[in-house]
């Protein structure tokens, strides 16, 4: 089914290339986007407002989400994201179900010139962005498309001497994973045995039984105990104890 924000797309594009700088644009995508998610907003409360809550439970739901949905109308008819609207637990679990795509975490992603990589703070138009998203209660990564492409073409143990000569010690698609990683409170560990080393994904704050139900339900529910080895880090004071076997004869 044609969605009203599919209709204002091909106009939307067209206004986007009149626009000179980076938070112009923002702001246009927002305005539209938010114009889409009231009208979102609007039909639910139509339905709420029939109240359709067979037993007490229900009325509660019922109730905490519809005051929920009226505060966020209001905050995107103000041009906030519905993330910016402090819900209770009960609220968050009531209005859950409908998916709303502003109560999830953003981060705007600029491109900027391969000169202004190392620093790109000290760019006006990336400043203008960020405080920006700043106030929307987001995130923001600067990346050079350029930068991205020549990598590619450069053989892997060159990568970083390239990345060096501009000032940064990380590709722009590793900087972007890792701040998505961070917005989304994820953490990675590794498992390692004789035929591969494995990544795991958890969330931040798993326990060591939790993280191992990850690997296998059957981790979870007959953990004992975990054992961490580390990688060596700058500055470890290290003492080796070793003893070389030799037969005796």
């Amino acid at each position: 089914m044609l969605q009203p924000f599919d209709v204002l797309l091909p106009l939307l594009v067209a206004e986007l290339r009149q626009l000179s700088n980076g938070k112009s644009r923002l702001r246009l995508v927002l305005f539209w986007a938010l114009w889409r998610f009231v009208l979102e907003v609007e039909k639910r409360l139509e339905k709420l407002k029939k109240g359709k809550a067979k037993d007490s439970q229900s009325k509660l739901k019922e109730d905490a989400e519809k005051s929920a949905m009226e505060r966020i109308r209001h905050a995107l008819m103000d041009g906030k994201p519905a993330r910016s609207v402090t819900l209770t637990d009960f609220e968050k679990d009531a209005v859950n179900h409908l998916c709303l795509l502003t109560m999830k975490p953003v981060i705007y992603v600029e491109n900027v010139a391969e000169s202004d990589l190392a620093d790109s703070a000290i760019n006006p138009n990336v400043k203008e962005v960020m405080n920006l998203a700043s106030e929307l209660q987001s995130g923001l990564v600067t990346i050079s498309a350029q930068v991205e492409s020549e990598l590619t073409e450069l053989p892997f143990e060159e990568r970083s001497e390239f990345l060096n000569s501009l000032g940064v010690s990380e590709s722009c698609l590793g900087n972007l994973i890792r701040a998505t990683y961070s917005l989304l409170g994820l953490r990675t560990y590794f498992t390692s045995g004789e035929k591969e080393t494995k990544a795991w994904t958890i969330l931040s704050g798993m326990t060591a039984p939790q993280a191992a139900g990850v690997i296998h339900s059957d981790f979870e529910k007959g953990f004992i105990r975990a054992e961490t080895l580390r990688t060596v880090q700058e500055g470890d004071v290290m003492l080796f104890r070793f003893n070389v076997w030799q037969p005796s004869y």
